[in-house]
């Protein structure tokens, strides 16, 4: 078994290698390539969690970093499975967030004539708008 820790930042400057390693359990990184997606959903990782909990028939779970949950031995199963419906909130609250941001960025699309800001913002940097000043 494996004991090796966490990749260490890669020079690229993305911040983890291709894939990492630990307790012999190959973990893809969270980038994998700067073209990878990055949206999450919740509600298939939640299908995924509930037949793997349901599979796993090991009763009630604790929440991860409880008391509870680090009284149980690393061996338990329940311990990873813990920590994986944790993680399953982690999905549900990033979901939100990337909703949230994308209606926030439709309403900052929708406040002003961008293309017309822009354009005298361009003219203004290259001198050629004058701006009017009333006769005194």
């Amino acid at each position: 078994m494996s004991n090796e820790s966490p990749c260490p930042a890669t020079s690229a400057g993305t911040g983890w290698s291709t894939r990492c390693r630990f307790s012999s359990v190959s973990v893809l990184a969270a980038a994998e390539t700067p073209m990878d997606s990055q949206q999450a959903s919740w509600w298939p990782t939640h299908e995924f969690i509930t037949a793997l909990v349901n599979k796993a028939n090991l009763g009630p779970l604790p929440t991860a970093g409880t008391p509870q949950w680090c009284a149980l031995p690393d061996s338990d199963p329940r311990k990873l499975l813990a920590l994986a419906a944790a993680g399953e909130h982690w999905v549900l609250r990033t979901e939100i967030a990337q909703e949230k941001r994308a209606e926030a960025g439709r309403e900052i699309c929708a406040a002003a004539d961008w293309s017309t800001l822009a354009q005298r913002i361009r003219n203004r940097d290259n001198s050629v708008y004058v701006p009017r000043r009333e006769a005194s």
